[in-house]
């Protein structure tokens, strides 16, 4: 699980590339062109969760008594082979199991599901692939088999160390549960990540302060921390709950900059802390606007072609995803949508500018296929506001574009450089 902002969630399907002319929709010309293409991630979605979390929007349906898992992976393999000639000769640098609840699939099925991919794949010799856990007692069971089924990176969605805060999210685990997951996952893992949350219902600066220092002794490698934000179309969007105010919430953020930098870790992106070496690979791909391929109900992909750049979404309802992609019809597919070139500008700086050195200016033209200068006029005004960095060799915010990060992604919306200033 994770909130806004998020590392797993893959940013929206831009406006389709069409316009209206007398004669109906016309699809309008890409201006730009790929000299190469950017390293390929995949992203397998497990839908399943023992139930659902009342601040969660993500595509999650409460799991029946016995997961399907036989016609799940057998319209997993009709995804992925479907979606094999779109990238023939590419290999996949990582891989990332999400959800839902992906530790609710048995041993068996996890290790026939990357067997499944191995043989349709060329996969990196040392590619990072990363499964989401939750603490449950039987899903930390069988760490040790994810790991031998080749997983090299557990994410432990444990949201914080305190029980009632735990009830208050309806969470099913209890603090012991997850202290025991951890171990566990550490005897298994040499990279295990853990999610945490704050700005809790009621939860004090001073708490949240207790929660990070038992995260940061736990001996993991990465942390990825959220504040607790009401989604709609969740529970807590009918009923909130009554959230810290910025006062504490300001408080919060503060002690995350001091206790990271002391335990000699790095903020690298909004929400992700660790050292150099322990990055999270795959989340690094999306936010340099790499490409992943998403398999699975609800999944999103981004694939690059030397004369376009596709984004495309999977059927969300996971018993009308498994009938239609086992059709081999593509039906599966509810949306696909190529982007235009000024699309482009908004949706790599929408992710680039998550990461808090920014990126090299030259990503821009290599991953779009534009030249800088389609920038030019919106970094203009981002720097006359103080938003952006100075250094032309350099895509990055500011202090100030940092703490006001909406507002500069939202100024590389089409037209938006040419705002009255």
């Amino acid at each position: 699980m994770t909130t806004s902002p998020n590392p797993r969630r893959v940013i929206p399907i831009a406006r389709q590339d069409v316009k209206s002319t007398g004669s109906g929709l016309q699809p309008v010309k890409t201006e730009f062109a790929l000299e190469a293409l950017p390293p390929l991630s995949l992203y397998i979605h497990v839908p399943w969760c023992i139930r659902k979390c009342p601040y969660c929007d993500f595509n999650s349906h409460e799991a029946p008594d016995d997961l399907p898992e036989s016609g799940y992976l057998q319209a997993l393999t009709a995804d992925l082979e479907q979606a094999l000639p779109f990238i023939w000769g590419r290999q996949i640098h990582t891989i990332f199991i999400g959800g839902g609840t992906p530790s609710l699939l048995s041993a068996a099925a996890l290790d026939q599901l990357i067997a499944m991919v191995r043989a349709r794949l060329s996969i990196w010799p040392d590619a990072e692939i990363t499964l989401e856990a939750n603490p449950g007692a039987s899903e930390a069971q069988k760490f040790a088999s994810f790991a031998a089924s080749g997983v090299n990176r557990l994410s432990i969605g444990v949201q914080s160390f305190n029980d009632n805060y735990l009830k208050a999210l309806g969470r099913r685990h209890d603090v012991k549960q997850a202290m025991r997951a951890i171990e566990y996952g550490l005897r298994s893992f040499n990279r295990v990540n853990l999610d945490l949350m704050y700005g809790l219902p009621g939860q004090t600066a001073s708490q949240w302060e207790t929660e990070l220092r038992t995260a940061l002794a736990m001996g993991v490698q990465h942390l990825s921390l959220y504040q607790l934000t009401i989604e709609p179309q969740t529970v807590f969007a009918k009923f909130p709950p009554a959230l810290p105010d910025d006062d504490v919430l300001g408080e919060m953020e503060a002690y995350i900059g001091q206790a990271i930098s002391a335990h000699g870790w790095d903020r690298y992106e909004v929400s992700a802390f660790a050292s150099v070496k322990e990055r999270s690979r795959h989340n690094l791909n999306y936010w340099t606007f790499g490409d992943y391929l998403g398999i699975g109900p609800g999944a999103h992909s981004k694939l690059s072609f030397h004369d376009r750049i596709e984004r495309s979404a999977r059927t969300r309802n996971p018993e009308q995803w498994m009938q239609s992609a086992i059709r081999h019809d593509g039906s599966h597919v509810s949306e696909t949508r190529r982007l235009s070139s000024t699309d482009l500008p908004f949706e790599f700086m929408l992710n680039a500018l998550r990461l808090r050195q920014g990126v090299a200016t030259s990503l821009f033209e290599e991953r779009t296929g534009l030249s800088r200068l389609a920038l030019s006029a919106t970094l203009q005004l981002a720097l006359e506001r103080h938003l952006m960095s100075p250094d032309p060799s350099r895509l990055c915010a500011t202090e100030l574009g940092w703490r006001h990060l909406n507002i500069l992604q939202s100024l590389f919306l089409e037209d938006e450089g040419s705002l009255k200033r």
